[in-house]
């Protein structure tokens, strides 16, 4: 048992050295792709699908949909995130100060 949780932390710890080779504009983009999946599994329920169908739909899409979003953060890391919110808030200030 201990064996496989080591190997698994090993391989985790390398798909995360390798995602953070990635640069921040591609993190942007992993982590913006993530909302059309979070739509998606949402509003697949409206359809006349069965019971079952809809509830692999929706594990698939919201699957992918938080894969994309930790494969997003992974990528920017800390200073990313960072950099995001500033900009955002540049962002927020420039447009209330034309107002």
């Amino acid at each position: 048992m201990d064996r496989i949780s080591i190997k698994m932390k090993g391989i985790l710890g390398i798909i995360l050295k390798r995602l953070q080779l990635l640069s921040f504009k591609t993190g942007v983009i992993v982590l913006l792709s993530c909302i059309p999946f979070y739509i998606l599994s949402f509003a697949q329920m409206m359809f006349q699908y069965s019971a079952s169908l809809k509830g692999m739909l929706w594990v698939i899409l919201f699957g992918m949909a938080k894969t994309l979003q930790y494969g997003g953060l992974a990528i920017l890391g800390v200073e990313g995130i960072k950099r995001l919110k500033n900009a955002f808030k540049r962002r927020q200030n420039r447009s209330g100060s034309e107002g």
